[in-house]
């Protein structure tokens, strides 16, 4: 329980609304910092054959205009590519942009993930716990991997048991930080964190964690 406390709490969530293009946005952020250099890190997260040993498999055109497949997962179109600091992809749908944002701090490098969508897709501030538990599974598993720890599926883990307390552990998490941002109300979080417990932990039973 305490590897699980400890490993929640090694990143940073946040949740703000913000008007672009004309619109308002929910904005999902998580922020993490690894004892690797900046050089490291990124190819980590852009590099195919790497990415795949610790968040999924890749395909597409990999450069800036092209557009990139997840296995099983969702695709997009790649926007922006500035190495070894800015990644910005539309996410699924064109209106889901994720930004990638790394920096220096000292001997570690600081992974900063921002998920914009539209307020109208989020609902409210609430809709962070439709992806942030998911974007926590992959800043856990890209520590791992930095650690040189790699699994053959990196993807079997959060279906575990162990997988789904650690999730429970993120929901609570993100429950904690979107009330922090006035972004949702009461109701509005209670309901979207039943939603993430249906999907994050459907084999815990209710109060497991």
């Amino acid at each position: 329980m305490n590897d699980i406390i400890s490993e929640i709490g090694a990143a940073h969530r946040g949740v703000r609304r913000q008007r672009a293009d004309g619109s308002e946005e929910v904005v999902v952020v998580i922020r993490r910092s690894y004892p690797a250099d900046v050089e490291d890190v990124w190819d980590a997260v852009t590099d195919p054959e790497r990415l795949r040993r610790w968040f999924l498999p890749v395909s597409g055109e990999l450069r800036v205009g092209g557009s990139f497949q997840l296995e099983g997962n969702v695709g997009g179109q790649i926007r922006q590519c500035e190495a070894p600091r800015h990644l910005s992809v539309t996410w699924g749908m064109d209106v889901s942009v994720v930004d990638v944002r790394l920096s220096s701090e000292g001997d570690r490098t600081v992974l900063e993930i921002e998920h914009s969508v539209p307020l109208e897709i989020a609902g409210s501030g609430a809709g962070a716990l439709y992806v942030g538990p998911g974007w926590d599974i992959s800043v856990r598993a890209l520590g791992n991997f930095l650690r040189g720890e790699v699994d053959d599926d990196p993807t079997a883990w959060e279906g575990t048991v162990a997988g789904q307390r650690w999730s429970a552990g993120a929901i609570d998490a993100w429950v904690a930080a979107i009330a922090a941002s006035g972004t949702a109300t009461d109701d509005e979080i209670g309901a979207a964190a039943g939603v993430a417990r249906a999907q994050f932990t459907p084999d815990l039973e209710p109060g497991e964690g």
